[in-house]
């Protein structure tokens, strides 16, 4: 069968569907995007942040890399060697302050440990380095130590570049293929010192003497290759030969990079804080979850934490039970609330409304202030509870800074939640069942009870949906009321946000606080039946 336009029916058919099917995604488009944009992508985020962990590798990648080959408790020369050179680095970049942070959530101490030695670290091989200049000035020299270990062509490079007086980064250092067979320590530690001089101080390297490491790498190399002089030539060659014959014999010390450390803080040399840097020097880690629910990784695996240090589950717990109590407090006073305006006269309904609405034209921040002000010892309620002799002035009620506080607080600024969605199911409710059950024998009770009540039941399966979930991430008001005892997790997660700035803690308590709402909410829906919740009709 044919269409109109002589082509076949299914496939004119087919492609009228698709374009319809466009029209359809491209009016959803921009609501899509938005979706994606404000609650896709940050949930991502958050999941992310809660198990990336690159900061330890990007800022100690040698020593990552050294951890793998030593599996002792204390390490070797070659880790500290590779410490020291990373943590030169990272003190040029003024990284070392961010790892420092990050592994003093794992252990405290880590970020005082780094930062001191972060200042000794530039220190390190000075006693080296006075002695080899002190062989020949020349080692004073940046010329010296380009025309040492530079490829040929760089030079050439370089030096085009700068007679060019070129507004480009100077051409990144290469190293010769003698100085790398020969002096691998030497071409390591140097290039470092290159890759800061040119990419991050965006200096020349012909123009800054280097770091002692370097010179400490350049005695240790000939110390492993006494003949090293032999792969270069002219005025390289001497200086090498005679550096040589120092240091065989002596003149230029033999220093220990796991003595400088240990000499800087003795923590360098306890296994406690090299099992620290091998546990999260993965780039993802379980850790913050870990943290979350009270444990931690440690030597043996996960462990419990300390008894003084577990907060978390507890925090939980509060938060799920005091979230319940509240919105049960609040299906208690806003179900008779509701019911009295959706059978009042519509004109006395609506001005008795307005005091159930007033609350939201006023600041959540004065709302909860004014609560500190009726709650505390010396407030407007004790007073009152004093003054009709319901409790004696030294005995007065503690209401505020503890979790009473915060069910009170919260109950009143949730309450209109919890009435409004009961009311819009109420008045949906047809009075002539309840008048037709009394009149087939049943009280006023057992009217209510059966008839009534349970067609009210969406209103408040919708009601408590709205305030469990706005009471289970609430902060400002527990912050405010609550004191110690009556903060929520959500408390919690915004002081690593903002204070702390444990983001992947952060992110961490959010996922899991997130999964426990979705999965309450699953519960709901095969206990109660999503499709029984209405907000009115």
């Amino acid at each position: 069968m044919l269409a109109a336009d002589g082509t076949p029916l299914r496939a004119s058919l087919a492609r009228s569907l698709r374009r319809q099917k466009m029209r359809a995604l491209l009016l959803i488009a921009p609501l899509l995007l938005f979706i994606l944009v404000t609650f896709v992508m940050p949930i991502g985020d958050m999941l992310f942040r809660s198990v990336e962990n690159h900061i330890v590798a990007d800022t100690l990648p040698r020593t990552v890399a050294a951890l793998r080959d030593d599996p002792s408790e204390v390490p070797g020369e070659p880790v500290f060697r590779a410490m020291a050179e990373d943590l030169q680095v990272a003190v040029e970049e003024k990284t070392h302050t961010q790892l420092g942070t990050r592994l003093n959530y794992e252990s405290s101490g880590m970020s005082s440990l780094l930062r001191g030695t972060g200042r000794d670290v530039k220190g390190m091989g000075e006693d080296v380095a006075k002695a080899v200049t002190g062989l020949d000035d020349a080692w004073e020299e940046p010329g010296t130590w380009v025309a040492l270990l530079a490829d040929p062509a760089w030079v050439q490079t370089q030096a085009e570049w700068a007679a060019a007086d070129d507004k480009s980064p100077e051409p990144a250092f290469a190293a010769s293929a003698a100085a790398t067979e020969r002096l691998p320590r030497t071409v390591e530690a140097y290039q470092a010192f290159a890759h800061v001089t040119q990419a991050d101080d965006g200096d020349s390297v012909t123009e800054e003497e280097p770091w002692n490491l370097a010179y400490v790498a350049l005695a240790d190399d000939l110390r492993a290759d006494p003949g090293a002089a032999e792969a270069f030539e002219g005025d390289n060659r001497a200086r090498l030969d005679a550096l040589s014959a120092a240091v065989a014999d002596g003149t230029v010390p033999a220093v220990s990079y796991r003595d400088m450390f240990v000499e800087s803080d003795d923590a360098w040399g306890e296994p406690g804080t090299w099992s620290v840097l091998r546990t999260f020097s993965s780039r993802f880690t379980p850790g913050y979850y870990l943290n979350a629910v009270d444990l931690k990784l440690g030597p043996n695996g996960i462990e419990m934490r300390e008894p003084k240090d577990r907060i978390y589950l507890q925090l939980f717990v509060r938060t799920l039970v005091m979230s319940l109590v509240i919105t049960g407090t609040c299906i208690l006073l806003g179900y008779p609330i509701a019911f009295l305006l959706a059978n009042l006269p519509e004109r006395t309904a609506n001005l008795l409304m307005i005091l159930v609405l007033l609350p939201f034209w006023t600041s959540l921040l004065v709302r909860t202030s004014a609560w500190k002000v009726l709650l505390q010892q010396q407030g407007v309620i004790n007073d009152i509870l004093v003054w009709l002799g319901i409790v004696g002035d030294g005995n007065r009620l503690a209401l505020i800074n503890n979790q009473t506080g915060t069910i009170i607080a919260m109950t009143h600024i949730l309450l209109p939640f919890m009435i409004l969605p009961l009311y819009s199911v109420m008045k949906g409710i047809p009075k002539s069942y309840v008048r037709a059950a009394k009149s087939l024998g049943a009280n006023d009770w057992t009217a209510f009870w059966r008839v009534y009540f349970p067609q009210s039941v969406p209103g408040i399966g919708a009601g408590s949906i709205l305030c469990f979930i706005l009471a289970i991430g609430y902060y400002i008001t527990p912050e405010l009321v609550g004191g110690t005892k009556g903060v929520f997790i959500s408390n919690r997660i915004a002081y690593h946000i903002s204070d702390s700035l444990n983001w992947g803690l952060a992110a961490a308590l959010g996922t899991i606080l997130l999964a426990v709402v979705m999965l309450l909410y699953w519960a709901y829906d095969r206990l109660v039946g999503i499709d029984n919740v209405k907000l009115g009709g």
